[in-house]
């Protein structure tokens, strides 16, 4: 018998969202992998990859750990008979010592903690979150050109290969 591993979209295939603007906006210091407590429609949605993290943020409210601003848009075939709401708050499942150290990061000015892609680990939807700092406008603008030399390179080393 054949091994699943093979199969689907390339290495990329278990990414069910992506929050790219969290890498231009913020640096990244910490991250974590949490766990997100689900319904059954969000679940079918989340396999059919109808979910957005813009705007994003997590909220650490009385020892436990929130998803807020998440979309996760319901499939009209599946939640016939309950009320779907897609912009709901949704539980993050973390350690208390993951916890704890996310809720003091975030009381220091000028720290956050977003989302910055969903996931399939197996058959378990998870969700990699960082603690991040603010960049300056320069910071992004330096983000920008270097993303522009690597473009550039990359086109630069395919004419050479090609000749």
């Amino acid at each position: 018998m054949a091994s699943k591993k093979g199969k689907g979209k390339g290495p990329g295939n278990n990414v069910i969202a992506l929050n790219k603007k969290a890498r231009f906006e913020y640096h990244i210091d910490e991250t974590f992998e949490a766990g997100l407590s689900l319904s059954g429609w969000e679940v079918k949605s989340l396999r059919a990859g109808k979910a957005q993290l813009t705007d994003t943020y997590i909220l650490v409210k009385n020892g436990e750990a929130w998803l807020l601003g998440s979309h996760v848009t319901p499939l009209n075939t599946v939640s016939t008979h309950e009320v779907a709401d897609p912009t709901r708050t949704r539980k993050l499942l973390l350690h208390k010592k993951e916890i704890a150290r996310i809720f003091s990061r975030t009381q220091d000015k000028g720290h956050t903690c977003v989302p910055l892609k969903l996931y399939w680990k197996g058959n378990l939807v998870k969700c990699e979150l960082a603690l991040v700092t603010g960049k300056k406008l320069h910071d992004k603008r330096a983000t920008e050109k270097d993303r522009d030399w690597q473009r550039q390179k990359g086109r630069i080393m395919r004419e050479q290969n090609r000749g």
